[in-house]
């Protein structure tokens, strides 16, 4: 191996994409990143970086730039997430014993606009052509046991139950994952905090076993407002945004406020209308997303000449469930004479009081003390980057951690508040797991 870090991107044509990145989502250990029919897939790896604790974010920038700061890139489409490309997952939690990742694939398969292209990423002294990365790029998908070439994978999102899968519970019971909530409700009472997160997980066993790329088709399909994600071992489809970059400009979407979509049955007027009603009308619901939305803009402010946020929430309607939801949107400002980069800004913003609470220090401190249980990757940044400081990181929400090639652990959390009843909290979490246990084909 070489030091020399190389990239080639080359444009491909539509006729490459006939259902969109979703039909490349084709083997268990591709990496993913898709919304609606766009995003990026990577095959392969040529590097990986890894740390833990507080750290973690600033330790993985240095480490990307000074990778990249050497590289040889040749780029014909000069487009976000063209050239050098890493993936990434990060820990919630700085005590975290899961180790955060920024992996750089062998091969990238991006659809943007309606501009497609492949990037091949080596440390090897080879000439790189276009030839050479489109041949690579079919040894990847034309490996034995993926799905047939000339298939529409994009064309049927039916799931096939899975006989035989099971349920188990985490590392919280339910009984006493309620008794949790409704110590979060006193310490709130007493004034300590505003909010706090709490989080459960379960395990589905699936004997016959789990299929990453068929979850990550099914998530891709259904859910396609939201972000697929598949990093290693970890994926789902978060619906929330922590921030993208592009250029200078940066934006977030930010959801606290949930209702299933269950519950609007044999109600009065449309399910929307049902929503809003409930949603938009609920003094305790609107209070959450007040404070989730003040967290965020508060942290980003510094990096920020000038940003915008939506006064009024709006209803984002999932499969499974309506949020209350707002954009944000800032434009970067130098600090030490750079724009900061995308890892810089999440070391900023992680965690927020979307997926923690507020005051950060005493949720963080009240979670470690309740949940009894390391999130992992769960509620953590998940996304990529590239070499020119442009990127996606959302929120590893809606999301599971493949533990083994016949079990699945299961996360989800909610907001509590002075309001909030621990019963309708759990259920809230079997809403939130639905979209896991929808696309392992086992009924919720």
């Amino acid at each position: 191996m070489t030091s020399a870090f190389r990239t080639l991107t080359v444009p491909l044509d539509e006729e490459s994409f006939p259902g969109g990145l979703p039909s490349f989502l084709v083997r268990d250990d591709l990496l993913c990143w898709t919304r609606r029919e766009a995003g990026l897939v990577g095959f392969g790896e040529v590097a990986r970086f890894t740390a833990t604790g507080p750290d973690r974010f600033l330790e993985a920038d240095i480490w990307w730039r000074h990778l990249v700061l050497e590289a040889e890139i040749e780029d014909a489409v000069d487009w976000p997430g063209t050239g050098p490309v890493a993936f990434g997952s990060f820990a919630f939690s700085k005590a975290s014993t899961h180790e955060s990742r920024l992996i750089v694939p062998e091969i990238v398969v991006g659809l943007r606009d309606g501009r497609g292209w492949l990037t091949q990423l080596t440390f090897d002294d080879g000439e790189l052509t276009e030839a050479g990365a489109r041949a690579a790029l079919d040894r990847w998908l034309g490996t034995p046991g993926v799905v047939p070439a000339g298939e529409d994978l994009a064309a049927d999102p039916a799931v096939v139950e899975q006989r035989g899968a099971t349920l188990h519970t985490g590392s919280l019971s339910e009984a006493d994952w309620m008794a949790a909530v409704a110590a979060g409700v006193a310490e709130i009472r007493t004034g300590a905090l505003e909010k706090l997160v709490l989080a459960r997980d379960i395990v589905a066993t699936v004997p016959a076993g789990v299929n990453a790329a068929e979850i990550l088709r099914q998530l891709a399909l259904r859910y396609r407002e939201c972000w697929t994600y598949g990093v290693d071992g970890l994926v789902g489809a978060t619906p929330e945004m922590l921030i993208q970059v592009e250029g200078r400009t940066a934006q977030a979407r930010v959801l606290a406020g949930t209702l299933d979509r269950r519950d609007a049955d044999g109600m009065a007027g449309s399910p929307l209308e049902f929503a809003e009603r409930v949603l938009a009308g609920s003094e305790k619901q609107r209070h959450e997303h007040d404070i989730a939305i003040q967290s965020l803009t508060t942290q980003l402010a510094p990096f920020s000449e000038a940003m915008n946020a939506h006064s009024e929430p709006f209803i984002l309607e999932l499969p499974n469930v309506w949020h209350l939801a707002s954009d944000v949107k800032a434009e970067l400002t130098e600090v030490e004479g750079h724009v900061p980069t995308c890892l810089a800004l999440i070391n900023a913003l992680h965690p927020t009081a979307a997926v923690c609470g507020t005051p950060t220090t005493v949720a963080g401190a009240l979670i470690r003390k309740l949940e009894h249980l390391d999130r992992g990757p769960y509620a953590g940044p998940v996304g990529w980057l590239d070499a020119a400081g442009n990127g996606e990181w959302g929120i590893a929400l809606r999301g599971a951690v493949i533990e083994s090639p016949e079990t699945v652990r299961l996360y989800a959390g909610c907001g509590v508040v002075e309001g909030s009843v621990p019963e309708a909290e759990l259920a809230e979490t079997w809403a939130k797991f639905r979209p896991m246990l929808e696309s392992l084909g086992i009924s919720s």
